[in-house]
């Protein structure tokens, strides 16, 4: 890649030669759908050309091969066995896998989080409306007033309000880092609870590689753990990793859509049943997302590594999110900063007469489209806020000038909506 004759640039502005993203675009929203570098790009697009060479020579000899040295790759990085790792086309879809293949009866206890993301959410909606209805229940949790150690003993009541029942399953959908508002979780502590409470983990990570320094799922030891590749690691969306502890391998009975190596549960022990090689070939798709990914970490690494790249994207985070709340005379949801990583939560100044709905978010976004910048907005106890994402090409420069920005737009829409 031409980018190793470079010497690695200072994080900042100076990083965005080799993203391919607009001059005029300021891009502070890069935890919703992820931003590969040029060298990602042009890894798929030469991967792409070799494909089609020869598209049934790649895929029957090279396809399996590749995706098993990106699995070693990824357990590696996450510290856990080879044959512990597979992928999925996104968190959501790796959620689905594993809620999908619980066997749920009548009584089974679901329980989440009012933070939970939508889609899986949703999820959870459906399995407890369709016979034999598990029961969802839900853990009402509300920012800024919500602590870390407060999430701890909150979590730990709530999985003792609903005990374990006679021959009854328990699980828990765990973040580890919410989307709205964005939110670091003690999702290792909570995990640990589930242990001593004999509740099954699943944690939505889907923010987390590539955001979470030194990832040990082997010591953390969730029962179920999914995180999007393409989010904070660099790869080409849309991708994301699953990890499916050995122990655990019997809860998938299969992956989905069921696979041509799938086998009877009962079969497995007797046939050599290769648990991964479900996840290789369940229909044609394009898979250059997930070959591509040792590009994404190999770009990475010659930014710094991973813990460089993060302590500056934080430190920008928490320092830009102060910023642009003092431009809006508002205030940042985590001042402490113990529940932030790389994404920082800002109040807008956008009264509650204001109605959170589809047209007041629609003409927010256009106003900031035509400002060649987008941030996310959501409603949170009781008020307006938005979330920015600090990414290596950031600049406090950026939240300045988008703190500005906002400061136009909430009036408008005030204007325009306010009543």
């Amino acid at each position: 890649m031409s980018y190793k004759q470079d010497s690695p640039p200072n994080f900042g502005h100076g990083v965005l030669k080799y993203f391919s993203m607009d001059k005029e675009y300021m891009n502070l929203n890069h935890g919703s759908f992820g931003t590969p570098p040029n060298a990602v790009q042009e890894a798929v697009a030469e991967l792409n050309k070799e494909i089609e060479v020869n598209p049934d020579f790649f895929i029957r000899k090279k396809l399996y091969p590749g995706l098993r040295k990106v699995r070693a790759q990824l357990a590696k990085f996450l510290n856990v066995k080879t044959t512990e790792v597979v992928f999925a086309l996104n968190t959501s879809s790796g959620v689905d896998l594993v809620l999908r293949n619980s066997e749920w009866e009548e009584g089974d206890v679901i329980f989440t989080l009012s933070t939970t993301y939508g889609s899986v959410s949703n999820e959870i909606d459906y399995l407890s409306h369709v016979p034999p209805y598990p029961t969802k229940s839900v853990l009402e949790l509300t920012f800024p007033n919500t602590r870390r150690d407060e999430i701890i003993q909150k979590f730990r009541e709530h999985i003792r309000s609903n005990p374990a029942r006679p021959g009854k399953k328990r699980i828990a959908m765990i973040d580890s880092i919410t989307s709205t508002p964005a939110v670091y979780f003690p999702w290792k502590e909570m995990v640990a609870i589930c242990k001593e409470e004999g509740v099954l983990s699943v944690v939505d990570a889907a923010h987390a590689i590539g955001q979470e320094v030194n990832l040990n799922l082997s010591e953390a030891a969730p029962d179920f753990w999914v995180s999007n590749c393409h989010k904070w690691l660099f790869a080409k969306r849309s991708c994301a990793v699953v990890y499916i502890p050995e122990r655990n391998q019997h809860f998938i009975k299969s992956a989905v859509p069921t696979s041509f190596a799938y086998s009877h549960p009962k079969n497995r022990a007797a046939s050599n049943f290769d648990f991964a090689a479900q996840f290789e070939w369940n229909g044609t798709l394009d898979h250059s997302a997930f070959l591509t990914i040792p590009e994404a970490l190999e770009f990475r690494e010659w930014l710094g590594g991973e813990e460089k790249i993060n302590a500056y994207c934080r430190d920008l985070a928490f320092r830009g999110g102060k910023l642009v709340a003092d431009i809006l005379g508002t205030r940042i949801l985590d001042p402490v900063g113990d529940l932030t990583l790389n994404m920082v939560n800002v109040e807008l100044p956008i009264p509650p007469s204001v109605p959170f709905n589809k047209e007041v978010m629609d003409y927010i976004a256009d106003e900031l489209f035509s400002r060649h910048t987008y941030t996310m907005s959501f409603y949170h106890n009781g008020a307006w806020w938005t979330r920015f994402s600090a990414q290596v090409w950031n600049e406090l420069s950026d939240f300045e000038k988008a703190g500005k920005i906002w400061l136009k737009v909430c009036k408008k829409a005030v204007e325009v909506f306010g009543k």
